[in-house]
């Protein structure tokens, strides 16, 4: 498994891929890898023959006093991690190599509609930023597949649109939230947890699921649901920002006869924020 930094090296090895005919499949993190993106490699790999696995900490999807300082950057520990799994190359660039012109002069790409809610609501700008690099990922990679994981579940559905309308020949897979033993969604950012708030954390996917038995069993006071949930996590002491019964679709508000539906929710523990989601076909 090769590292590569520059757009040339990436170019040169993609272009020997091309000339045998092989599928590129690139899955886009930010590092500080965890079982979580090893699943989406493992899954790229069934759509590609050659797997690229990009690493970059990307300013733009950031806003003011996040954490992209402190987020963790561990490129030397998640090259290792990858040696063992079906990654062909690891791209690592800095920020010149995707933004050659500067954040403040670079050109950006924006979703409406869908960006306007939830993690879109509370981190302004934030889309924005996510589908500005990944389209600028796909200039470079030229990827036939991208994977990205459910845990992020606007996000994908961002991601989706974007291709959709910009008819850009990436196929976009989804791949299924991998968890803790007791339930609790991987993230980088669970690192972010004490011991106490650790302890906490499964209950937002508790009451995730909760309500998706709710809504099985042929409850459809989704207002209801979503105020007891949110109650529930605010006395277990998490502070959150939303919780949410939408289309699985579009993430539209649902009428009673909607059968395929998405319960997502974001809530800050301590300094962690975490996303969360469970899809319900009723």
């Amino acid at each position: 498994m090769r590292v590569v930094h520059s757009k040339q090296e990436l170019s040169e090895r993609i272009a020997e891929w091309r000339q045998q005919d092989e599928h590129v499949a690139l899955v886009p993190t930010m590092g500080n890898l965890h079982a979580g993106h090893i699943a989406l490699v493992k899954l790229a790999r069934e759509h590609a023959e050659r797997v690229v696995v990009s690493i970059f900490v990307n300013p733009t999807q950031f806003g003011d006093g996040e954490d992209f300082d402190d987020y963790p950057r561990t490129l030397e520990v998640d090259k290792r991690r990858l040696k063992t799994t079906a990654a062909d190359l690891i791209f690592a660039p800095d920020v010149d190599t995707v933004y050659p012109f500067g954040i403040d002069q670079a050109t950006t790409v924006s979703v409406p509609e869908l960006t306007e809610n939830f993690c879109g609501a509370s981190r302004p700008g934030h889309f924005d930023g996510v589908t500005t690099v990944v389209a600028r990922l796909f200039a470079l990679v030229q990827p036939d597949v991208a994977v990205f994981g459910q845990k992020d579940y606007q996000q994908q559905l961002v991601i989706r649109r974007m291709v959709e309308d910009m008819n850009l020949p990436v196929t976009i897979i989804t791949c299924e939230t991998i968890r803790e033993d007791d339930g609790l969604a991987l993230s980088s950012r669970n690192s972010y947890l004490t011991e106490e708030e650790r302890a906490t954390a499964p209950q937002l996917y508790e009451a995730l699921k909760s309500v998706g038995e709710d809504l099985q069993n042929g409850r459809r006071n989704f207002s209801e649901l979503e105020i007891a949930a949110t109650r529930k996590l605010a006395d277990a002491g998490f502070e959150v920002d939303y919780f949410a019964i939408r289309r699985a679709q579009n993430l539209a508000i649902p009428d009673r006869d909607c059968d395929d539906l998405v319960v997502l929710a974001a809530a800050r523990l301590g300094a962690a924020r975490l996303i969360d989601n469970i899809v319900v076909t009723v």
